[in-house]
């Protein structure tokens, strides 16, 4: 539970409390790491794992945690040997789910060649989440060829679902070809096929407050528009450029630059600022993926601030400390 909202200490101090762990135990410590952006943590408890003396062997679950450590903390090597112990030390039958990992492993990294190899080559028929764990890959480091291709092939396969089109017009985007974009955003309003809204909610006073996008619903909007502007002020005179790639939409400079800045992690962020104590550590969740925009602002922010920024996305926690992300821009 610790670990799921980002307190990784608590999450240990419950962990080591324990002197006879189970299986369950040790991969919910090894998840926690995992998932918080401490990878060479997670580890070590396995490493402590596989020595333990008590019956807690390491099953499947465990090394999909371990597999999802070493690639968010980028350890290649690590993730191959590991992934190659499985079934030779362990009798573990990799699954689909272990090959996505890798191929997340590969081609978070860069190596999108042998991402695609492993993509083609297990056993298993690649799944749609295996198809869209090498588009992301591709969106990250803006490969339109291999992407189109794995965009293509989850057209074929779930024609409704939103993520494909959304991934390849950011690549597009990256790329700055507006008619591709254009023409993907005609394509699902041709199929019925909508974006999920993206969302951020931060908890203040026990009271749950939710944003959107360029939201000016909630009662204290003011306060918060104006937060932001004199956020923004500070960042730019301590150098924060904007990273327009991340609007989805052709057009003037100036227009992109507002898009951009009233995403909703930003107003959740801003909200947070001026309805708590100065310092006080914020907590924000967020339904999509951060974009680059916001996850740079973020580090800013906390530097600006002097505040702790979790941030949580569906992939992973981002825990901004004094202008840096425990992520090391890796993510």
């Amino acid at each position: 539970m610790y670990g799921k909202c980002g307190s990784v200490d608590e999450a240990r101090q419950v962990f080591e409390a324990f002197p006879d762990r189970d299986v369950a135990l040790w991969n919910s410590m090894i998840a926690a790491y995992a998932q918080n952006g401490q990878g060479e943590m997670s580890l070590q408890v396995f490493e402590r794992m596989k020595e333990a003396t008590n019956n807690a062997r390491p099953n499947a679950i465990t090394f999909v945690h371990v597999l999802c450590a070493c690639s968010h903390a980028r350890l290649i090597e690590r993730g191959r040997s590991y992934f190659g112990s499985m079934e030779t030390v362990f009798g573990i039958q990799p699954s689909s789910q272990h090959y996505r990992c890798m191929i997340d492993l590969l081609g978070r990294s860069g190596n999108l060649d042998q991402a695609w190899n492993i993509l083609h080559s297990m056993p298993l028929e690649p799944d749609s989440l295996a198809w869209t764990t090498m588009l992301s890959a591709c969106r990250a480091h803006s490969n339109v060829e291999l992407g189109e291709l794995c965009a293509e092939r989850l057209f074929e396969m779930e024609p409704e679902y939103s993520a494909p089109y959304v991934l390849l017009s950011n690549i597009y985007a990256a790329r700055d070809r507006w008619d591709d974009v254009a023409r993907i955003r005609k394509l699902m309003a041709d199929k019925g096929v909508k974006k999920p809204s993206g969302r951020s909610s931060i908890e203040v006073g026990d009271k749950v407050h939710e944003f959107v996008a360029g939201d000016r619903a909630h009662p204290r909007r003011e306060e918060i528009y104006q937060e932001l502007s004199r956020l923004g002020s500070q960042m730019k005179a301590l150098g924060y450029i904007q990273d327009r790639s991340s609007a989805l939409r052709d057009g003037e400079e100036e227009e992109k630059e507002q898009m951009l800045w009233y995403h909703s992690e930003k107003l959740a962020i801003a909200f947070g600022s001026v309805a708590t104590p100065a310092r006080k550590s914020l907590y924000v969740i967020k339904n999509l993926r951060v974009c680059t925009d916001c996850h740079t602002a973020s580090k800013f922010i906390s530097r600006i601030t002097g505040r702790e920024i979790v941030l949580r996305d569906p992939y992973r926690f981002h825990h901004f400390r004094d202008g840096w992300c425990s992520c090391g821009d890796y993510w």
